[in-house]
């Protein structure tokens, strides 16, 4: 049976990087694409990354009851899981990782309790900080409100059954691997 395993963490910590190692690792897990309706990063490609969506279309999906999930992150921008993202995946007989913000992944883990929910943890405030800024995707007055968001996801960690701390990378990506292996096989 395919099962379902929720990487989540603030903006910053790292849970991209992680699932994309897992991905190159594990032939058995897919990617579920989220839909959004913020504007595409550089190299960021639609159908691959995000499924980008206008405000309109993405509210019409909601309306549709397309999304498995779907919250408003910041003011219009909107992020969620498309019920038929899981039916792809599990077509195919892989196991779904998500790659979701703490709300979102919150809100799969209580319909779908038998799922694996992880907790990446930035070894602290100023190392998330520290990485946002490097990325140069944000204006000042954006990065503000993902550290303000950052601050509040953060006292959800106990909410899920694993907290991993990405301070080293590669001690992370070992650390990852063991929780996956453990979950899957």
């Amino acid at each position: 049976m395919s099962k379902l395993i929720i990487i989540t963490a603030p903006s910053g910590a790292g849970k991209t990087t992680i699932v994309r190692h897992l991905l190159k690792k594990y032939d058995e897990l897919d990617f579920s694409i989220s839909a959004t309706t913020r504007r595409a990063r550089k190299k960021e490609k639609n159908g691959r990354d995000y499924y980008f969506y206008s405000l309109n279309k993405f509210q019409r999906l909601i309306k549709e009851g397309a999304f498995l999930e779907w919250q408003e992150v910041y003011e219009k921008k909107f992020y969620g899981t498309l019920n038929s993202e899981v039916d792809r995946i599990w077509s195919n007989g892989k196991h779904i990782i998500f790659d979701i913000e703490v709300t979102g992944a919150a809100n799969i883990k209580k319909n779908h309790p038998e799922a694996l929910a992880v907790f990446i943890k930035p070894p602290s405030i100023d190392a998330l900080l520290e990485r946002l800024t490097k990325r140069k995707t944000e204006d000042e007055d954006s990065l503000k409100r993902r550290i303000k968001r950052a601050k509040m996801e953060l006292k959800h960690e106990n909410n899920f059954d694993v907290v991993l701390v990405n301070d080293i990378l590669d001690e992370a990506l070992v650390n990852a691997e063991k929780i996956i292996e453990d979950f899957i096989f």
